[in-house]
C-alpha cells in the first residue's frame, strides 16, 4: 500500500515570482518590520515559489488583524484626534484602505498557500511514480514474486546476500533484542572470530527494517489479519515444485518493498529539490524527467535493493537540499543545524563510502568560503554540524575506527585551523599520523586504488577492485549517452553561465574594499557550491565508474537551473520559460522514451539451478559448525541460506578481511597445493568450494585470478594454476565431495 507523503517543511508559503509582499503602514521594505534598506540576498525559498515572507510581515499570521496600538498621550495623539475629529472622511479613507490590505493579504496567502500544497502534490507524484516503475522493473527483471524463500535469498548475490542474512537472523530470534545481540557477537561471519557486525558492516538499515517487520506481523496476527499468501509454483523442465509466498508477511518482499518505498520518496525530495533550487516548479519538473531519461545512469537501485547505497543515498538528497537552504538565508537558524546533523548521520550510518562523499562537499564548500560567497562563520557552523553527526555515527558504531581516521574527519579538523592551499597537505598529512598512531590500515586500500588509476600501481587487493567493471574508469559511452538525452549539454550551458558570473563578480569585487559593493554583483553561493560539488563528482566517476551514481542525479539537479530567474532572466523576458522548457524536454523525450522502452523491455526469470543444488547438498550433507571458504559472492549465498561458519565474506574494506581473502584465493594462485592447504587448516575450514569459472574468465587482459597472482608471487610464475589442477584430480590434499556443472566441494581431510 502506497502512503501519500506529506511534505517536510513548515514553512510560510511562497510569493509569485516577481510579486511583493504587502506591508502595513510604517513597516520597513524587509519583510518582518525594522529599518535598512531592501536586501539583495535571495532570502529564504521555499519549493514553488520565489521569495518566502516572513512571519510578522507577510507570513501566515499576516492575515490577521494588527495588534491595537498602545493608548498614546501627549501633544501628538492630541493633534491625532484633533485632525481625525475635524475629517471624517479621513477616517473613512483609513478604515477602507486597512480593510483592502486585509483582503488582498488573505487572498495573497490563499493563492500561495495552494501553490505550496501544489508542489507537493506534485512531488507525491513523482515519487509514486518513481516507486511503481522501480518496482515493477524489479519484478520484471526476476519474476520475484513467483520465487521460493530459497531463490529469492539465491538473488540477493554478493554483499547483498551478506547484508539480508543479518536481517534474517534479527526476525528469526525469539525476540528482537536476541536477534541484536546475535548480530553484535556474530560467530559465523568470520570463523573462528567473534566481531560486532553493527561496528563493522553499517548494518543499522536491517536492524530498523527487522524491528519494522516484528511489529508489522506481531499486530497484523494480533489482527487476525493475513499478511501473505502462498502457493505451489511449477517451475517446468523437470524441476521440483516450490512454494512461493507473496505480501508483506513475506520478510524479502517485506525488505525490497520498504527499500523502494525510500526511493520513491527520494523522488519526492528530488522534486523539490530542483523546485527549490530553481525558485520555480518548472525546474522540478526537469530535474525528474531527466532522472527518468537518464534512469540506468542514476541508480540501480531495481537490480540490487540491498546494497548500501539504496538506504543512503536518499539521506544524501535531503541532506544536500538543506545544505542549499541554509547557504541561501543570511542567517542560520538552530532548526535547519539540526535537521542537516540528523540527515547527515542517516546517509553515513548505512553506507562506509559516505565519508568520501562529504569530504568532496566540504573541499566544494571551503573553495566557496575562499572566493568569498559564504562567510567564514557560516563555514564554522556547518562544520560543527558535520564534526557532531561524525561523532555521533562514531558512538553508534561502537568506536569504529575507520571513521576517524578517514580523510573526512581529517579535513573538518584541518579546515577549522588552516585555510588555504595547506588545507590538501594537512588533510594528508593528518589522516596518515592518525592512521599510524591508531595502527588502522582498514581504509589503506583506497589510497591504493587511486594510485593504481594515476601511476599505475597494482597489488592483489587492489587489482581485486580495478579489475571489476564498476571500479574501473568510468566508460566511453556514457557521456555520449549524457548527450543523446540533452542531459549534457543542458547542464554546460548552466555551468558555463555560473562561471562566466562567478568570474565576473571575481573581477570586481576583489580589487573592492567594501562590502556594500560585493551585493551588487552576483552573490548566490549556494549555485557556486553546486558547480564545485559537479567538478568533484565527474572527477570520481571519471576516475571509478561505479560513482556515477552521484554524478547523474545531481546533473539532473543541475539541469533544473535553466529555469532560474538568476541565471537566465534575460532570456526569459524574450521568451516564455514554459516555452523553452517544454520544448527542452520534448527533445530529451527523444531519446529519453527510448531509454524507458529499453528497461521495460527486460524480462526475465531468476534461476541458479548448480547453487541452489549446492546450498541444498550443504543443508543436507554437513554439519551445522562445518566451517566453509571460497569465492566471496558465493560465502555469502552459503551464510544467508545454510547458516553454515565461514572464513571469508564480500564485506571487503577491512584490512583483517583482506589478508584471509588472500589465503582463501590462493587456490586460484600457482601455489602448491599443500602449501594452500596448510594456510587453509590454520584458518579452520573444513570445506573449499571451487569454482572453475573463476580460474578461467578473464574480464580483461591481466584480470584472471592466475595472472593477478603473477603480480603478488612471481616467484611461481609460469607454474600450473591450481585450481586447473584440483578440478582434474584434488587427491592426495583435498577430497572432492561434490560436483555440478559450477561448483566442485573439497573436503579438508585432518593431518
Amino acid at each position: 500500500m502506497v502512503v501519500p507523503t506529506r511534505g517536510r517543511n513548515k514553512d510560510s508559503p511562497p510569493l509569485k515570482p516577481g510579486q511583493q509582499q504587502h506591508q502595513s503602514p510604517g513597516a520597513s521594505p524587509r519583510s518582518g518590520g525594522g529599518g535598512g534598506r531592501p536586501s539583495r540576498s535571495p532570502g529564504r525559498q521555499v519549493p514553488g515559489g520565489a521569495r518566502a515572507m516572513r512571519k510578522g510581515g507577510g507570513g501566515r499570521r499576516g492575515a490577521r488583524s494588527d495588534p491595537q496600538r498602545p493608548y498614546r498621550e501627549g501633544p501628538a495623539a492630541e493633534g491625532e484626534r484633533v485632525v481625525l475629529g475635524r475629517s471624517p472622511l479621513r477616517l473613512l479613507r483609513v478604515c477602507r484602505d486597512r480593510l483592502r490590505v486585509f483582503d488582498d493579504r488573505k487572498a495573497s496567502l490563499v493563492k500561495t498557500d495552494s501553490k505550496i500544497w501544489l508542489t507537493f502534490l506534485l512531488a507525491a507524484l513523482a515519487g509514486v511514480l518513481h516507486w511503481c516503475h522501480i518496482t515493477t522493473l524489479f519484478e520484471n527483471d526476476r519474476h520475484f514474486s513467483h520465487l521460493s524463500t530459497l531463490e529469492r535469498e539465491m538473488a540477493f548475490r554478493t554483499e547483498m546476500g551478506l547484508y539480508y542474512s543479518y536481517f534474517k537472523i534479527i526476525i528469526e530470534a525469539p525476540t528482537f533484542w536476541n536477534g541484536v545481540w546475535a548480530i553484535m557477537n556474530d560467530r559465523l561471519t568470520e570463523y573462528p572470530l567473534v566481531i560486532n557486525t553493527l561496528q563493522r558492516f553499517n548494518l543499522y538499515p536491517e536492524v530498523v527494517l527487522a524491528s519494522w517487520y516484528r511489529m508489522y506481523t506481531a499486530t497484523m496476527d494480533f489482527l487476525g489479519v493475513p499478511t501473505k499468501t502462498c502457493w505451489t509454483v511449477n517451475r517446468g523442465k523437470g524441476l521440483s515444485p516450490v512454494e512461493s509466498c507473496e505480501g508483506l508477511g513475506d520478510p524479502a518482499s517485506f525488505y525490497v518493498a520498504v527499500i523502494f518505498l525510500l526511493n520513491g520518496l527520494m523522488m519526492s525530495l528530488f522534486f523539490i529539490y530542483g523546485t527549490y533550487l530553481s525558485g520555480s516548479r518548472l525546474g522540478g519538473l526537469v530535474t525528474v524527467m531527466c532522472f527518468f531519461f537518464n534512469h540506468g545512469e542514476c541508480t540501480r537501485v531495481m537490480w540490487t535493493p540491498p546494497l548500501r547505497e539504496s538506504f543512503s543515498y536518499p539521506f544524501l538528497v535531503l541532506q544536500m537540499l538543506l545544505l542549499t537552504y541554509i547557504l541561501r538565508i543570511p542567517n542560520i537558524n538552530t532548526g535547519s543545524l539540526i535537521a542537516l546533523c540528523v540527515s547527515n548521520i542517516f546517509f553515513m550510518l548505512p553506507w562506509q563510502f559516505a565519508q568520501f562523499v562529504l569530504l568532496t562537499q566540504i573541499a566544494s564548500l571551503f573553495a566557496v568560503c575562499i572566493m568569498g560567497y559564504i562567510d567564514s562563520c557560516k563555514l564554522q557552523k556547518i562544520l560543527l554540524v558535520h564534526m557532531v553527526s561524525l561523532s555521533v555515527c562514531f558512538i553508534l558504531m561502537f568506536g569504529n575506527s575507520m571513521l576517524l581516521t578517514s580523510y573526512y574527519a581529517a579535513s573538518l579538523v584541518v579546515i577549522w585551523v588552516i585555510e588555504g592551499c595547506a588545507w590538501l597537505f594537512g588533510t594528508v598529512t593528518l589522516k596518515y599520523l592518525t592512521s599510524l598512531a591508531l595502527e588502522i590500515a582498514d581504509d589503506a586500500h583506497i589510497g591504493n586504488i587511486l594510485k593504481s588509476k594515476f601511476i599505475g600501481y597494482k597489488d592483489f587487493d587492489t587489482l581485486m577492485y580495478t579489475c571489476a567493471a564498476e571500479f574501473d574508469f568510468m566508460e566511453k559511452e556514457t557521456p555520449v549517452r549524457y548527450t543523446k538525452t540533452l542531459l549534457l549539454p543542458v547542464v554546460l550551458v548552466v555551468f558555463g553561465v555560473i562561471i562566466k558570473r562567478v568570474i565576473k563578480y571575481l573581477m570586481w569585487v576583489f580589487p573592492q574594499a567594501g562590502q556594500p559593493e560585493r551585493d551588487e554583483r552576483f552573490n548566490h553561493g549556494e549555485l557556486v557550491y553546486h558547480a564545485l560539488q559537479l567538478l568533484a563528482y565527474s572527477v570520481l566517476a571519471i576516475l571509478i565508474m561505479r560513482l556515477k551514481l552521484f554524478l547523474t542525479p545531481h546533473l539532473c539537479v543541475m539541469a533544473s537551473l535553466v529555469c532560474s530567474k538568476q541565471l537566465f532572466g534575460w532570456l526569459f523576458c524574450k521568451i516564455q520559460p514554459k516555452t523553452l522548457v517544454f520544448a527542452i524536454l520534448a527533445l530529451m523525450a527523444i531519446e529519453g522514451s527510448s531509454n524507458l522502452q529499453t528497461q521495460w523491455n527486460i524480462m526475465g526469470e531468476f534461476s541458479n539451478l548448480p547453487q541452489e543444488e549446492l546450498l541444498e547438498w550443504i543443508k543436507v550433507n554437513t554439519r551445522q559448525d562445518a566451517v566453509f571458504a571460497g569465492a566471496m559472492p558465493t560465502m555469502a549465498s552459503v551464510k544467508l541460506s545454510t547458516l553454515r561458519p565461514i572464513v571469508n565474506h564480500p564485506h571487503y574494506e577491512d584490512a583483517g578481511l583482506r589478508a584471509r581473502t588472500k589465503v582463501v584465493y590462493s587456490m586460484y594462485s600457482r601455489k602448491p597445493a599443500k602449501e594452500v592447504k596448510r594456510e587453509l587448516v590454520k584458518l579452520g575450514v573444513n570445506y573449499y568450494i571451487l569454482e572453475e569459472s573463476l580460474c578461467v574468465s578473464r574480464k580483461k587482459p591481466g584480470c584472471s585470478m592466475p595472472e593477478i597472482w603473477d603480480v603478488e608471487d612471481p616467484d611461481n610464475s609460469g607454474r600450473i594454476p591450481l585450481c586447473t589442477l584440483m578440478s582434474k584430480d584434488s587427491r592426495p590434499y583435498f577430497i572432492t565431495v561434490f560436483e555440478n556443472s559450477n561448483y566442485r566441494v573439497l573436503k579438508i581431510p585432518k593431518e
